[in-house]
């Protein structure tokens, strides 16, 4: 997954931006269309687009509806376009800010940071290729969004909050499913498998997911 997703047809605009927030330590990718930037988004994945309106082909009102059909990543709308209408237009369709050009590079900076530093800073477990993002509630395998049920996500979060922890069966079964589930205790042993499927390199000699026979699992 990549920190930063730009979406801009001026080269010289995405190469500067690009370079500056390379500079800072973020990883960035760089799309010249929308139907890139969608491609690449659904593809990868991002912690935050910033997104030009003006596009050739599908503009960034719509890309922007797209990413917010099955995504809250947050969206910075950069853009020229500084009629009111515009303004309400990008941020009813549901993006976070609407910065106008030309822009101060070290104010947008400041503005990246400050969102990095409040909405990431707790709610994401990185542990090697394995990103887990709470705010999502998805997870990301060497930068692929990998598909998962909500019960396969929140049992993932709960082993790996509780990294070197063994967890006991019932534990897990009544944290995710309730006490009043009307679920067989055997759907904990399936969900696992399943996640393991997912996460691990080689499921049948798990190295994140283990089995402490006669009580639980661990995550490692």
């Amino acid at each position: 997954m990549s920190d930063i997703l730009i979406v801009e047809d001026n080269k010289e605009i995405s190469d500067l931006l690009r370079d500056f927030l390379t500079a800072e330590n973020y990883s960035v990718s760089v799309a010249d269309s929308g139907e890139k930037a969608l491609k690449l988004y659904r593809q990868y994945g991002a912690k935050l687009v910033l997104l030009d309106i003006m596009l050739p082909g599908m503009d960034g009102y719509a890309v922007c509806s797209e990413i917010r059909k099955d995504s809250n990543t947050p969206i910075f709308m950069l853009s020229a376009k500084t009629e009111k209408d515009d303004k309400l237009n990008g941020l009813l369709l549901g993006a976070d800010d609407y910065i106008e050009k030309p822009y101060d590079i070290d104010l947008l900076i400041a503005q990246i940071k400050g969102l990095f530093k409040r909405r990431y800073s707790q709610d994401e477990i990185v542990d090697g290729d394995l990103v887990i993002n709470k705010a999502e509630c998805k997870a990301y395998r060497d930068g692929k969004p990998l598909d998962m049920t909500i019960k396969e996500f929140e049992l993932l979060l709960l082993l790996a909050e509780n990294k070197g922890k063994v967890l006991n069966k019932d534990f897990l079964f009544n944290r995710i499913w309730g006490f009043d589930s009307v679920s067989e205790p055997q759907t904990l042993t399936v969900h696992i498998k399943r996640l393991r499927s997912k996460i691990e390199k080689d499921e049948k000699n798990p190295q994140k997911i283990i089995t402490v026979w006669g009580v639980g699992y661990k995550y490692q």
